[in-house]
């Protein structure tokens, strides 16, 4: 629908009809609006990882082991598991598989 529209009535109408389409339009105002948050909380979460923590979390989603993620940025292992570390206390997560979830999320979003 154009111009924000979520639905029509054509008239005449019942006015059952007319509530509940009103309801339908706020329950699909209220998913939108929802979506709307997760996305921006994703975002920011994103927004607070720095540049070695992406790189860092680009590898791990494709699967590579902290030695050669710190073979690969020339970084120590201990240093790719802090950031790991960093990574899921800033996404709020508490395992690299939730971690991976979470990055796959946020790309979903569009964040």
């Amino acid at each position: 629908m154009r111009h924000g529209a979520i639905d029509f009535l054509e008239k005449p109408f019942d006015d059952q009809v007319l509530l509940d389409r009103i309801s339908d339009a706020l329950a699909a105002s209220a998913t939108a609006l929802a979506r709307q948050g997760r996305r921006e909380q994703l975002e920011r979460k994103l927004a607070a990882l720095t540049e070695r923590e992406r790189e860092v979390l680009l590898l791990v989603i494709a699967g590579k082991t902290s030695k050669a993620i710190a073979a690969s940025l020339d970084i120590s292992a201990k240093t790719v598991e802090n950031h790991r570390h960093n990574l899921m206390a800033k996404a709020g997560v508490g395992s690299v598989a939730q971690l991976i979830a979470w990055a796959t999320d946020a790309g979903d979003q569009g964040a």
